[in-house]
């Protein structure tokens, strides 16, 4: 039994045997490709096309393919590719996700995957978290591809959709999450097939893979347009809900009464029965309930969770001069340039900092990241931190995670979390730390998760005289230059989660001999795997390192999801360090169950988002062939034939064994139509349904035929536009409907009903009705189409 259990629990070392198995070929291969001069070197990229051409597989070419982009990385940038980084090609080659240590040099391994898959010409993206890295990465490893015979394209948001097209007809593309799922949106909304700027999803290899695919996802991309005249409803709101008083409570009694009510682990606000009152009383209305006051009651709810849950300087920076509120990514730190909250949620903030409103905007289209990257034929990724979501990779995007084995040995000290009973006394010892490390010289990254936290530190170090730098969002103009001098003597450097991905600090003479860098955390994030990027700044490649966590119990995590045993323990303590195995337990539980309601989010908004998702792909397919196809004659003549025999069947008695048809009402039906005229109550007498439809389809369709008759030609383009422009109107409005029967979809569970199961047949409902209008209104469109025919001018002579 144990051996069984043995050979279970080693089924990650089983797959790395195997991977380890397919490298060998590639570096038997290495004398060989070594002694060709680089006329030879480039030659092997059109044999191993040709090679392709005549059936061989990716697989098949690997061992050449690997050894020819090793030989080109060693010749154009001069690096060799280590064993352990062939491997982590590999694994990206096969559609799964390699995860290496910070310094290992995953930019490099890429070059393996993205030569060997660009060799198929259907196109390779390389997608990474921000512009800065698709650039640098774009002419730093781009230059090996170019030498190889291969186009390099890079994709950014500044561009014209010309530049794009350009860029995607590359054999690589590197760009970053949002401006592709953006691209594909827009793509599936021009009227022209030749405004398209992406070429199909073939192979997408993402850089820090766990923040695209787990972190961003649960914000869906949205492209909005129109405009709602709502900014007077926010700031009513806003004035309103400033005006309230928080009700107190202590072990679920109230201990002060007052009209809102904060749950703390939920991150969630309230009306009081008191605030209810006091709502209806301000407002002059008698139910805040009733359903005209649905608008008002949305309001009030986003203009509280704006005031007291969304944090200045956590969630958001006011840029007041340039009038607007900036999101704060939670996982990067990094300023969302852009971005707004959906909802009217950003309409609140901006009502709550004095800040303009600019109004709300429709759906126009909208797509998860999790539905938009399983679009991908193969879809691989690298990172230093995913195998802590192994589960939720395989569940949702069939991908398993390598731990790819580090090239020199990890020496970093990673010491137990110092843990303290107020955040007073964890902030003072932290500082005390970096006083101490900074004496002797050794450099100090200290890591925050908040800019509101970086700039906290920054003053408690100023009074003490301490030169620092500080990275946060509103100073990232000098990143590049202040992660360079962080791995030198004597340097103090605060920075938010930005320092975590993407960054490489090295070290500067004598600072091995210190001990290297020393990485301190201000506090536990939500996640595990940000805390382990934030260490992994330090002890890169066999360089030494040190990284330790200072914790408060009144930090946001323990207070959502700690112990309140805890909490009574360090009143009992005072403000000693406490380091214990329980209470980094205790972090840890609180880490995995913060994640794990994160993932339960995440896979709902998946499950929703798959009922759109299916209609989606019903509606792209059927624009894409609007869009492709010259001649949508035949789709038009589908419509009239669906419409027609729609229309007969609501026609038909339901009491009438042999299915008697109500003639007048269908007549009525049918001239509302367009109909008019082109069919009799003496034509219908004594029809079934079915024969009715087929005559009523005849004489529709011949009637439309012989109108369109002498402008043929020129009625082609007039078809295509008009049905695009119908199918988009509908589909924004579906999209909107669905948006809303999202929102409220929730309460059903009050009367018992599963919401989702709810959401599934009532959306699916809402899609054949809008199928059906869609139709009918191209019918009515064609039927009331008047053609007139100029006769050319004649002059006499």
């Amino acid at each position: 039994m144990a051996n069984f259990f043995d050979q279970l629990l080693n089924v990650d070392g089983r797959r790395l045997k195997q991977i380890e198995k397919k490298i060998k070929p590639v570096l038997a291969l290495a004398d060989q490709y070594s002694a060709m001069s680089d006329e030879q070197l480039q030659a092997e990229t059109p044999r191993l096309k040709q090679k392709l051409a005549e059936g061989a597989t990716l697989d098949d070419i690997l061992p050449e393919a690997f050894a020819t982009a090793r030989e080109a990385c060693k010749r154009v940038i001069g690096e060799y590719p280590y064993p352990v980084q062939l491997m982590g090609a590999a694994v990206m080659q096969g559609g799964d996700i390699a995860e290496m240590k910070t310094g290992e040099g995953k930019t490099l391994t890429s070059v393996m995957a993205v030569y060997l898959n660009a060799l198929e010409g259907k196109g390779v993206h390389v997608i990474t978290v921000n512009e800065y890295l698709s650039e640098r990465d774009s002419q730093w490893m781009g230059q090996i591809h170019r030498f190889l015979g291969l186009t390099v394209g890079l994709n950014k948001r500044s561009m014209s959709p010309a530049q794009k097209r350009a860029a995607y007809a590359c054999d690589i593309t590197y760009t970053t999450n949002s401006e592709l799922g953006f691209d594909y949106l827009r793509d599936n909304m021009v009227t022209r097939a030749q405004d398209r700027v992406l070429r199909g999803l073939n192979f997408a290899l993402v850089d820090e893979v766990d923040s695209i695919l787990i972190d961003e996802s649960r914000t869906p991309l949205i492209i909005s347009g129109g405009m709602k005249q709502t900014a007077n409803l926010y700031l009513q709101a806003d004035r309103f809900v400033k005006s309230l008083k928080e009700q107190k409570m202590e072990d679920d009694k109230v201990i002060e009464p007052g009209e809102y009510e904060i749950d703390v682990k939920g991150r969630t606000v309230q009306l009081t029965e008191r605030g209810v009152a006091k709502a209806e009383k301000v407002f002059r209305i008698d139910n805040l309930y009733n359903l005209e006051h649905t608008q008002l009651l949305h309001r009030i709810n986003q203009a509280l969770k704006a005031n007291y849950i969304m944090a200045k300087d956590v969630d958001y920076v006011a840029d007041t001069a340039n009038d607007e509120i900036d999101i704060v990514d939670p996982n990067t730190g990094r300023l969302m340039k852009g971005r707004e909250w959906s909802d009217g949620l950003h309409q609140a903030v901006c009502a709550k900092e004095g800040i303009s409103i600019r109004q709300e905007t429709t759906v126009l289209a909208t797509i998860t990241y999790q539905n938009f990257f399983r679009l991908y034929n193969k879809l691989a990724g690298m990172t230093g931190t995913a195998k802590t979501e192994e589960e939720e990779f395989r569940e949702i995007y069939n991908m398993l995670v390598y731990e790819i084995p580090t090239n020199k040995p990890v020496i970093r000290k990673d010491y137990p979390d110092a843990v303290y009973g107020t955040k007073k006394a964890k902030f003072e010892a932290l500082v005390n730390e970096v006083i101490e490390r900074h004496e002797k010289g050794q450099p100090v990254l200290v890591g925050t998760i908040a800019v509101e936290t970086s700039e906290l530190i920054s003053g408690m170090l100023k009074e003490k005289h301490i030169p620092h730098e500080v990275l946060n969002a509103k100073n990232n103009a000098r990143e590049a230059e202040i992660i360079a001098k962080a791995g030198q003597k004597n340097a103090v450097t605060i920075a938010t989660n930005m320092a975590g991905r993407g960054t490489d600090i090295k070290l500067g003479e004598g600072v091995r001999e210190l001990g290297g860098l020393c990485v301190l955390g201000s506090e536990r994030h939500e996640s595990r795997r940000i805390d382990n990027q934030l260490r992994g700044r330090s002890g890169r490649q066999g360089d030494p390192g040190e990284s330790r966590f200072y914790v408060s119990v009144q930090d946001d995590l323990m207070v959502r999801f700690g112990s309140e045993r805890l909490e009574s323990l360090f009143k009992s303590l005072g403000d000693e360090a406490v380091e214990s195995k329980t209470i980094t337990n205790a972090i840890s539980s609180a880490q995995k169950r913060v994640e794990g309601v994160n993932f339960d989010a995440r896979k709902t908004l998946l499950q929703y988002d798959d009922v759109l998702r299916q209609q989606r792909e019903v509606m792209y397919d059927q624009r894409n062939f609007i869009l492709d196809n010259e001649d949508v004659h035949s789709i038009i003549q589908q419509m009239f034939s669906r419409v027609i025999s729609d229309t007969v069947g609501a026609y038909v008695d339901p009491e009438s064994r042999s299915g008697e048809l109500h003639i007048p009402e269908l007549l009525e039906a049918l001239n509302k139509l367009g109909f008019r005229d082109l069919i009799t109550e003496a034509d219908l007498k004594g029809k079934t349904a079915e024969e009715a439809s087929a005559l009523i389809n005849d004489r529709a369709w011949k009637n439309y035929d012989e109108k369109i008759d002498p402008v043929r030609p020129q009625i082609r383009q007039f078809e295509r536009e008009m049905s695009l422009k119908v199918i988009d109107r509908a589909w924004v409005n579906h999209i909107d409907t669905m948006s809303k029967l999202r929102d409220g979809i929730g309460l059903r569970s009050y009367a018992q009903d599963n919401p989702l199961q709810a959401y599934v047949s009532e959306g699916y409902q809402l899609f054949q009705n809008m199928m059906h209008d869609i139709a009918q209104e191209i019918v009515a469109y064609c039927m009331n189409l008047k053609v007139v025919v100029r006769q050319p001018d004649t002059k006499q002579a």
